[in-house]
């Protein structure tokens, strides 16, 4: 079943511009938000190097223009069901440098499920309007003549590629000259083997890819290699829809990533957090209640989220505690890519996903590197030894679609590990509290409060009239920082049409295509 719906304008906020470019080329093909949105995710699967990958597992959310809202959980599962190893083999330890020193573990031993092709096939064949060859070959394109390295992937891999991405041979190659010199942005990146491991999923789909020979490639390497991925697990996994996480913010009703992910509920509670002081004061609220919000929420995210396998019982005692502006008991309580678009008949989707920090290995012969999505130590404090096979992992990811009374569409989403809910609370705050528009709430100064070494810390940028704070070091970045995420968003309201704004912090691009057929935003 296909997605009916009229002809539309799309625009679309992404991570590069080559990668907003290929969202708009297919809507000018006639594709609608949802067609240029995985346009654009298979091309930033595909160059956007060590920040994204094709083996990487994510979230999908689509907004109808008549209809509700539903998120295509396309996450990684934890893999084992069919294998012998144990948790751990297959990996070592590493440390880089990104906004403060960090370990991180790496090897075939961490790849999970290549999920989110499967969720791009679903929302292709359920949301899409053009046949799903158009929507892989801008990828394939790019792949075959060469493209140029993007700036937030240039970024990315000047702190990590030589912990990350130099120890696997095939890895190392792609990313360095033959005299050893790491790519610089804008240099031409070849990968040898992806453009006919993309060409076998543009003639056969998701199940055809991981499924068929290229799976049986990726599970026999990974098997040889002490890792935990099999044959069996891929040919088990499937994209699950999912009803989306829904709270009221303001005159919107935002519509994010739900359980078992807990990026969504911790955005979700900032927002009512944020809320209840803005009906409090009748204002916007000030920067020590922006502060306080997600000490509170990072205080029982660590005390009552981190580790479980369920979450749904602790993600609604925090929302219930959220609604109430009750920080005080929130605090006392037990590498990623972003897509945005939007079209002018109403249809928004908002796509998150990632391949983790990287696991440094690209499986030979397909120009596929893996993800390491069971090395997220931040998300699984006590490990994994424990969690049964076919458990979705958990996750920060959190793709955020919200709806106005008056008909309008929000979408919008950001990269950055821990710091993605942040980021998104904060331009949803200047764009519903402080009434900016897309661009300028996107480019407002941020700030993180985060917990290392077991102290608080408030890192910030220039800009913000931060208050003395004696519980908190603070941590100033001299210009504004990847380090706050790379929010993407785009919009239809009734008075302004059609936006897109994306984040110069990661060198992002925004682009529009399709029909003004259509172009009214009715629904």
């Amino acid at each position: 079943m296909r997605y009916s719906g009229v002809m539309a304008r799309v625009t679309i906020a992404a991570g590069s511009q080559i990668t907003a470019d290929a969202g708009a080329t297919i809507a000018n093909q006639g594709g609608n938000a949802v067609d240029a949105a995985l346009a654009a995710t298979l091309v930033a699967m595909s160059t956007d190097l060590g920040v994204m990958a094709p083996g990487a597992s994510g979230f999908i959310a689509v907004w109808p223009a008549a209809g509700e809202p539903v998120v295509i959980d396309a996450y990684a599962d934890m893999p084992g069901a069919f294998s012998l190893p144990s948790v751990g083999q297959g990996t070592f330890d590493v440390r880089f440098d990104y906004g403060g020193p960090m370990s991180n573990r790496v090897g075939y031993g961490l790849g999970g499920h290549a999920g989110h092709l499967c969720g791009v096939g679903l929302a292709s064949n359920q949301y899409g309007t053009l046949p799903w060859r158009h929507v892989v070959t801008p990828a394939i394109d790019w792949v075959e003549r060469g493209f140029p390295l993007t700036g937030g992937a240039a970024e990315y891999l000047r702190y990590t590629h030589e912990a990350i991405f130099s120890w696997h041979p095939d890895s190392y190659r792609a990313l360095h000259h033959d005299d050893g010199r790491l790519l610089q942005q804008g240099e031409i990146v070849h990968i040898p083997d992806l453009a006919d491991s993309l060409a076998v999923d543009c003639r056969s789909g998701c199940r055809g890819f991981l499924h068929g020979g290229i799976g049986q490639r990726m599970a026999a390497d990974i098997q040889a290699n002490g890792g935990l991925l099999t044959a069996e697990d891929l040919a088990a996994y499937r994209a699950i829809p999912r009803h989306p996480l829904r709270v009221q913010f303001s005159d919107w009703q935002v519509a994010t990533n739900p359980s078992p992910a807990i990026g969504g509920a911790c955005l979700a509670a900032m927002l009512l957090l944020l809320d209840y002081q803005a009906q409090m004061q009748g204002a916007c609220p000030s920067i020590e209640h922006l502060i306080e919000s997600q000490r509170a929420v990072l205080a029982y995210r660590t005390q009552a989220l981190d580790g479980l396998a369920d979450t749904a019982e602790a993600i609604t005692q925090m929302l219930q505690l959220a609604r109430q502006g009750n920080c005080r008991g929130l605090a006392k309580s037990p590498s990623t890519i972003h897509i945005s678009a939007v079209d002018s008949a109403g249809l928004a989707c908002s796509i998150s996903a990632s391949a983790g920090y990287g696991s440094g290995v690209m499986i030979p012969g397909t120009g596929l590197w893996l993800n390491n999505s069971l090395g997220e130590v931040d998300l699984h404090p006590q490990g994994l030894e424990d969690l049964p096979p076919g458990t979705r992992l958990s996750s920060n990811m959190a793709p955020t679609l919200a709806q106005r009374s008056d008909g309008a569409k929000l979408a919008i989403g950001s990269p950055g590990a821990s710091r993605i809910t942040t980021a998104i609370a904060q331009v949803l705050l200047n764009i519903v509290h402080r009434k900016l528009g897309l661009a300028d709430a996107i480019a407002y100064p941020r700030l993180h409060v985060e917990v290392i070494d077991q102290a608080l810390r408030l890192a910030f940028e220039p800009g913000l009239s931060i208050p003395d704070l004696p519980e908190f070091s603070a941590y100033p970045f001299e210009t504004a920082s990847m380090y706050f995420g790379g929010v993407q968003a785009a919009s239809w309201t009734p008075e302004a049409g059609l936006a897109a704004a994306a984040d110069f912090r990661r060198a992002g691009g925004v682009a529009e295509g399709g029909s003004t057929a259509g172009a009214t935003g009715d629904g």
